[in-house]
């Protein structure tokens, strides 16, 4: 493959930041749920559009696109970085449950979070590289890794959901202990400045420390998502151009999503479906492979169901907030044992269910996956138990009738 795709691409992201920070956002001011909506949809049809590029040059295969190992189509190659794009931009909803965490910690004002959000996102593009051709490299050496990065998605999916994220602790992170080293940590804000002057010498502020945790939370963020997407597509530009079209977007979708934060607590268990359904597609890759056609479809539906959750049943939270969780991080993000046990048992029958389902359009055992689903699923849900019961009677009924037409054959036969 040519030089030029990665050259030109690179350039358009460059323009496109520097148009955002440089000539539409110099001035520090909170930017509104409106205006962020607005920005947010910008970036979404802007990585359609690109999209649409992607499927011309793989057709046509311009500088060598989609030739190779991997060779690839304009249809393929499209729906491998929409559908990879589709998780990058759905998990990320996760990473800013983390990023408003670490801004309710160290208290940073509306007015200087959008600039700790560009530069996290902008140093967040530079370690991308550097992980997604590490990622690729492991993937593409060694096969047995797809067994490996599958039990982590489903590990993480299950974690997602379980885990404690209120108690953010600067003092065990390495890289703010690098920073103490460098420059001593001032109390106090210096306007949005990142360093200043304390006590006669060079000191970082808070905003410097929270920009360190925020890269950090992405860095752990990548290690999640990294692994979804190669499990998607293989192709270096595909898994870079739509992870980073996830990403570039973050600034705007963080205050898009600042008013209704409550609500997106159901939208995490679609989030941990999704990471459980691609992890599920890695340990199967070898065996029972699902297309990118039907991950795509199940993808989607996982995230609209997320959605419609959300929308219905989601609470109102009015309160103006400094940061979207500064308030609630205690009852949105506390399980009981009760209640995590239930939600693991939830994540991981309705991934080995939906493992199934695509079991009926794919070679595999549908019909003794989908009920083992059930049975997970059983242990805490009646509705399940019903459904499970329900399988089992029209099994033992079509058992019972292929048994007698057997028996009438056989008869037959004898008599004849």
């Amino acid at each position: 493959m040519s030089i030029a795709p990665w050259a030109g691409f690179l350039a358009l992201i460059a323009l496109l930041l520097v148009v955002d920070l440089g000539i539409l956002n110099r001035r520090r001011r909170v930017i509104g749920f409106y205006e962020a909506l607005a920005w947010t949809g910008f970036w979404v049809t802007l990585a359609l559009a690109f999209n649409a590029a992607v499927y011309l040059a793989y057709d046509a295969h311009w500088f060598g696109l989609g030739l190779g190992e991997h060779a690839l189509d304009g249809r393929a190659a499209a729906e491998q970085f929409l559908t990879g794009f589709l998780i990058e931009k759905s998990l990320s909803i996760d990473n800013i449950f983390v990023i408003a965490i670490i801004f309710a910690h160290f208290r940073v004002p509306l007015e200087y979070q959008h600039r700790v959000l560009f530069w996290g996102v902008f140093g967040a593009i530079a370690l991308r590289g550097v992980m997604i051709a590490g990622g690729l490299a492991l993937f593409e050496s060694f096969a047995w890794t797809s067994y490996l990065f599958g039990a982590f998605l489903l590990f993480s999916a299950m974690r997602m959901l379980v885990r404690r994220r209120g108690d953010i602790e600067p003092g065990r992170n390495p890289f703010v202990g690098v920073l103490n080293r460098l420059w001593p940590a001032s109390d106090a804000f210096d306007d949005e400045r990142f360093l200043t002057e304390h006590a006669g010498r060079r000191a970082a502020t808070p905003l410097l420390v929270t920009l360190v945790m925020v890269g950090t939370a992405d860095v752990i963020f990548a290690v999640n998502s990294i692994p979804a997407i190669i499990a998607v597509t293989h192709d270096p530009f595909l898994v870079f151009t739509s992870n980073i079209f996830a990403i570039i977007g973050l600034r705007t979708l963080y205050y898009a999503l600042a008013g209704m934060m409550q609500r997106l607590r159901y939208l995490k268990i679609s989030l941990a479906v999704m990471l459980g359904f691609v992890g599920a597609k890695m340990l199967l890759a070898h065996t029972h492979p699902i297309s990118v056609e039907t991950s795509l479809l199940v993808i989607a539906a996982i995230l609209a169901l997320g959605v419609l959750a959300a929308a219905l049943f989601g609470g109102r939270d009015t309160a103006a907030l400094a940061s979207p969780l500064a308030d609630e991080i205690e009852r949105l993000l506390t399980l009981t044992y009760t209640g995590a046990r239930r939600v693991v048992v939830l994540i991981v029958g309705s991934t080995v269910v939906l493992v199934g389902i695509v079991m009926i359009v794919t070679p595999g055992p549908a019909v003794v996956v989908i009920p083992a689903g059930l049975a997970i699923l059983a242990s805490e849900f009646m509705w399940a138990r019903r459904l499970l019961h329900r399988v089992r009677d029209e099994a033992r009924n079509l058992s019972g009738n292929a048994v007698s037409i057997f028996r009438r054959n056989r008869k037959d036969e004898d008599g004849g």
